[in-house]
């Protein structure tokens, strides 16, 4: 059997130089070996074949029961309040920017008239939103989401 460090030593070794390592992920970051457009498009086809494989073993779903509730709630609590404020502070641009191409496609929408409360024709007035949504960010096919 190989021989290997105790695990409390390995973790505290992990704990400290993880701790003092953000200028070399500044650096990686800000220089890196690959562009990561470039090689992130380049591993599409591995990334496809991966996910296949793992949906057919039913790994995400093993995942998700072997950690359980508990653990993924004490987890969430603990790292994501702080890193869920911060997320969306340096994201407000994008934000911005995205739901301006949706607040005016909405509002550049011809809606068809309203009809009576709970009618079906009500329920097809947010097709047309749905479609010109679907337009505006170059999506074809079914659904209406504007992602």
């Amino acid at each position: 059997m190989p021989a290997t460090k105790p695990v409390g030593q390995t973790v505290d070794k992990w704990q400290r130089r993880a701790a003092v390592a953000q200028p070399e992920y500044s650096a990686g970051v800000q220089n890196p070996r690959t562009n990561w457009d470039e090689a992130a498009a380049g591993a599409d086809a591995s990334y496809r074949a991966a996910v296949t494989a793992a949906a057919a073993r039913g790994a995400f779903g093993a995942g998700v029961r072997a950690a359980g509730n508990a653990k993924w709630q004490q987890a969430s609590l603990r790292k994501g309040p702080g890193r869920f404020v911060e997320g969306v502070q340096v994201s407000a641009p994008d934000f911005q920017a995205k739901i301006q191409t949706v607040l005016s496609t909405i509002q550049g929408v011809a809606l068809p008239p309203r009809g009576p409360k709970g009618s079906p024709q009500n329920f097809q007035r947010i097709q047309p939103i749905g479609e010109a949504l679907r337009r505006a960010f170059g999506k074809t096919g079914g659904g209406t989401a504007a992602r």
